[in-house]
């Protein structure tokens, strides 16, 4: 019981330093430097553990902010999976061009075999970019 608890608080760590790198990354360096290291483009991979990845990315930015954007969560997630060698797409979207007014014109989320781990929000969006596996 011990056990599963410490790993649980480890991948929960992981899951802050990971959003800490993205919201730095987002911060002070352009989209070209950190593009490279988004999405992984090998087949398939483990559901359930991208899936549980997904989970603590989620309870670290509740731990963080009740607000967090989808970007660094996509990015958190997206770069444990690549340490894992778990294939997944990264996925930049917008909303129509008529329905931009919103605050959440901009979003991005996380996909595994077409099931979006992370950033399930409801849309339309227009996609623009798509970075892994295809």
């Amino acid at each position: 019981m011990a056990t599963k608890r410490w790993q649980s608080r480890w991948r929960t760590a992981q899951a802050l330093k990971s959003l800490a790198r993205a919201r730095l990354e987002i911060a002070v360096l352009p989209f070209a430097r950190w593009r490279g290291s988004l999405g992984y483009p090998a087949k398939g991979g483990d559901t359930l553990e991208a899936r549980l990845w997904a989970s603590h990315v989620e309870w670290a930015a509740r731990l963080v902010s009740a607000q967090m954007k989808c970007l660094p969560k996509a990015m958190a997630l997206s770069r444990l999976l690549r340490s894992k060698r778990i294939g997944h797409t990264l996925v930049f979207a917008v909303r129509p061009s008529d329905m931009r007014g919103a605050a959440d014109a901009l979003h991005a989320w996380v996909e595994l075999d077409g099931e979006k781990l992370i950033g399930d929000l409801p849309g339309p969006w227009v996609e623009t970019l798509r970075l892994g596996a295809q």
